[in-house]
């Protein structure tokens, strides 16, 4: 199993990142081919109560290939271009596998 999570720190403007992203930008990862699980939250604290997210995104794939061929997708490539749509400020993309046990 390969996991991909996407941290957006505060953006410009939260109101229409939230309205963009569940209703438009979601919708579209929801098109990508090889993603087995998905999940997103605005709802983000550190132990300390605080957060420096204002979201937190986590894709499942099968292996590292099938996340790069998802990726590499017209699906795929249409969520990478819709980034800028809604403004995300700055965000951080970290992927790894994850061992079976």
């Amino acid at each position: 199993m390969h996991k991909l999570i996407a941290l957006y720190r505060q953006p410009p403007n939260p109101e229409h990142f939230r309205d963009y992203y569940v209703n438009k930008h979601i919708p579209l990862v929801r098109k990508m081919p090889g993603v087995l699980r998905m999940n997103y939250t605005f709802d983000i604290k550190d132990l300390g109560g605080g957060s420096p997210y204002f979201c937190v995104f986590e894709a499942y794939f099968k292996s590292a290939a099938d996340m790069g061929a998802s990726a590499s997708s017209p699906e795929g490539q249409a969520v990478t271009a819709d980034i800028p749509n809604y403004q995300p400020g700055e965000l951080e993309i970290i992927h790894f596998e994850i061992p079976d046990e």
